[in-house]
């Protein structure tokens, strides 16, 4: 059996569901094929069920890529503004959490309601629990064979995602799709996602479920949000952040106490020249983390037994504190990948493949990847836009 389309979309995600939704209410007669049982699956569980859906400081310094300018035509002609007016068109109640990160009061299912209702609105066919087989390319067509059938359309948009969360069906199917019609791949690693510690530094496990304001760095990037210690390392809103940028035998310096004014530890000094350095830390940190950076530098007098020098050390070392991860907890505790299929062979107005005519790579597919906070998504509904919007103008 064979079905003609105008556009046949890789994937029921959310760039995915955008993308049919713009061309499908351009009039563009569009399928969306999934292999799961359900769309939208990421959006379900994100920000623990109420999904972050986008922030408000969603602009493309805040975006990792091979090509730092490519986000810049997408995301400045469809906006986190366009995005929360259609979420107020739905009717859907949202509040901001933290740094202009945008939720919904309710459950993210409102979300994926949404773009059903959009992708309804365009006539757009929707086809589940179907793995897709054979593409074929010929003639200006693309062919997809999924399940027991077969479709054909001059447009073809990979929305498959990246190979972060494997329990939720992700996989690098994106990438090897994308190689054989020609387009190159920058290299894919895990983002937004724990670091390991070992040797000696496995210590800091002892103070599991720890957390602390901290401002973490990697390289040039710092990010202030809280860190958390786990059983297997580091975790939290700002280890996160820093692990888009971490590569393999980088330090990453945390500041445990980034408000601290220089000097303070000599001003303690002065203040109560006969309390121990522990007792400074336990004041400003939480007690465990207090006793574990205490033993770490193992100065056990009062303060007035150490010279000034020796406390602007102390201080130093607490703010710029080096950890060395050997390792990250994978693609399966990643929110998103950095990499993947390169800019270069794109159209960044249209997400159009360059040398591939009728050929379309968007969302987490793209090399493209945004901070923790919203970002990812609205990169999602950004790059599905620009597609949609040159399908529909076809």
């Amino acid at each position: 059996m064979n079905n003609e389309y105008d556009a046949i979309v890789l994937g029921g995600g959310g760039a995915g569901l955008m993308c049919a939704a713009v061309a499908g209410q351009a009039g563009k007669r569009v399928l969306v094929i999934d292999h799961a049982d359900e769309v939208g699956k990421k959006i379900l569980i994100s920000g623990g069920g109420r999904c972050n859906f986008t922030n408000i400081g969603a602009v493309p310094e805040r975006y990792i890529s091979a090509n730092p300018h490519f986000a810049k035509s997408a995301m400045g002609r469809y906006s986190a503004r366009d995005f929360i007016e259609l979420v107020e068109k739905h009717g859907i109640a949202y509040h901001e959490k933290t740094l202009g990160q945008l939720f919904c009061d309710g459950s993210a299912k409102a979300i994926v309601a949404m773009l059903l209702d959009e992708c309804e609105a365009g006539g757009v066919t929707i086809s589940l629990e179907r793995g897709i087989g054979e593409i074929g390319h010929a003639d200006g067509r693309y062919s997809v064979a999924y399940g027991d059938q077969t479709a054909s359309a001059p447009a073809l948009v990979i929305a498959t995602g990246g190979p972060s969360i494997p329990k939720m069906g992700a996989t690098d199917y994106a990438y090897g799709l994308a190689r054989r019609f020609g387009m190159s791949i920058v290299e894919p690693r895990p983002a937004l996602v724990p670091l390991t510690l070992g040797g000696d530094e496995t210590l800091f496990r002892d103070i599991s479920g720890v957390a602390a304001d901290v401002k973490a760095r990697c390289g040039k990037t710092a990010f202030r949000e809280a860190a958390l210690f786990t059983h297997r390392g580091l975790s939290g809103p700002a280890i996160l952040q820093v692990s888009s940028y971490w590569r393999n035998g980088q330090p990453v310096g945390i500041d445990f106490l980034p408000d601290a004014p220089a000097g303070w530890l000599v001003a303690a000094k002065r203040v109560r020249p006969r309390s121990f350095l522990r007792n400074q830390l336990a004041a400003v940190l939480p007690d465990r983390l207090a006793d574990m950076l205490w033993q770490r530098i193992g100065l056990y007098g009062d303060l007035n037994s150490m010279t000034d020098a020796v406390l602007g050390d102390v201080e130093r070392m607490l703010s710029d504190w080096q950890f060395v991860p050997n390792g990250s907890e994978g693609y399966a505790k990643a929110e998103v990948t950095v990499g993947g299929i390169s800019t270069d062979g794109l159209s960044s107005r249209t997400m159009e493949a360059k040398k591939v005519p009728g050929l379309y790579a968007i969302g987490e597919a793209v090399d493209v990847t945004g901070w923790l906070g919203g970002y990812n998504f609205q990169w999602a509904w950004a790059s599905g836009w620009a597609a949609g919007a040159a399908i529909g103008e076809g």
